[in-house]
């Protein structure tokens, strides 16, 4: 896949250069904030591949299931006062030699395989229905099954307390375990919810909401497959990730996904002939821009304008084109309201535009 640059013109198809294996450590991931002023875990080149390990914040939630010596090595030697200002695990950065400000970020994913075969949803505090509940706090453990690509729940408890401290680990065998969902199996579509390059600002940037860097988007499309584009903000770019899931509705309503940690196979190409305001989202059939605000009604003009630019500047469509293509063609929907920030996302199918602007990988 290539995105268009500029009406019409493309660029080739970059063939992977070496391979680099990232390991989450306590010395190669930060938790809970981007930042431009982390040491770089790791320093690439552009086209070089990536293994890195993403993991999950809410391991500690059935640690006999979701835990291992690398995960728990993460709970119990990083302090919990420094897993701030936000929650997510983030492995990185991952500094892209020559990436300067107002380059962008080709990151194209190509496996997102779970590290085990448990998850957990909880239905958290910052749940959108957490007062409908009675301001209880509940946690679904969920089994996967690899072969078929599927997850079903496994038990539920009740979360003693309140969930506030990030990486907190619940001894379920002292917790009243029942049984969940009956007979329901689910799809299980592996996928990253924050990643990002660091932002250029002076104070630690929380991992929570999502923003023109990256952050906690949360759109479960950004899986095996996809490609993600982003705007370079500082040097080297510092791009991290964290907080994957095996599934997620879009919305996350309750507060989180199937929360599971995964090993991820990624590229990354550093794109100097065109620009995007906003995270891009790539997939085989769709463009997908994302908009962010306090609210759905901020979040969705800012994905209406941003996908108007896409339309406009790498389409060729004049403005008003644009515009009634995007009311009879593209589909908006609500990708998550549980972040603080709101966001939006819009997809066009990209067969609209034949031989415009893709190119066949030759591979």
């Amino acid at each position: 896949m290539a995105l268009v640059c500029k009406h019409g013109e493309t660029r080739a198809d970059t063939k992977p250069r070496a391979i680099h294996h990232l390991k989450a450590t306590p010395e190669t991931v930060h938790w809970g904030y981007f930042s431009p002023d982390i040491k770089p875990a790791l320093i690439v080149q552009s086209g070089d591949l990536i293994e890195a390990e993403a993991i999950t914040h809410h391991a500690g939630d059935a640690p006999e299931l979701m835990f291992d010596e690398g995960i728990e090595r993460l709970f119990t030697e990083i302090d919990p006062s420094t897993r701030s200002p936000g929650v997510h695990i983030m492995t990185g950065p991952i500094y892209v030699e020559g990436a300067e400000p107002g380059d962008m970020l080709e990151v194209r994913y190509f496996q997102m395989t779970p590290r085990n075969n448990y998850g957990s949803n909880l239905a958290a505090n910052w749940g959108h229905l957490y007062q409908e509940f009675g301001e209880k706090e509940r946690v679904t453990i969920y089994q996967l099954d690899p072969n078929a690509n599927t997850a079903s729940a496994l038990y539920a408890y009740d979360f003693p307390g309140k969930y506030l401290v990030p990486g907190t680990i619940t001894h379920c065998p002292v917790c009243d375990r029942e049984p969940a969902l009956p007979g329901i199996t689910i799809p299980a579509r592996p996928h990253i919810g924050t990643a990002g390059v660091a932002p250029a600002v002076d104070a630690p940037v929380s991992t929570i909401p999502p923003g023109l860097h990256g952050g906690n988007i949360d759109n479960w499309r950004i899986g095996a497959g996809s490609t993600m584009y982003y705007k370079v903000q500082v040097k080297g770019g510092l791009f991290s990730i964290g907080d994957p899931h095996v599934s997620q509705g879009d919305g996350e309503i309750s507060g989180t996904a199937i929360e599971a940690s995964l090993n991820c196979l990624f590229q990354i190409i550093l794109r100097k002939d065109f620009s995007f305001p906003s995270p891009l989202l790539e997939t085989p059939n769709n463009w997908i821009v994302h908009g962010f605000g306090a609210d759905l009604d901020e979040a969705m003009k800012g994905a209406s304008m941003d996908m108007l630019h896409l339309l406009n500047e790498h389409q060729g469509l004049s403005r008003n084109d644009a515009y009634s293509l995007m009311s009879v063609a593209a589909d908006f929907g609500v990708t998550q309201v549980v972040d603080g920030t709101l966001g939006i996302h819009v997809r066009i199918d990209r067969n609209l535009f034949p031989q415009k602007g893709v190119t066949k990988d030759p591979s």
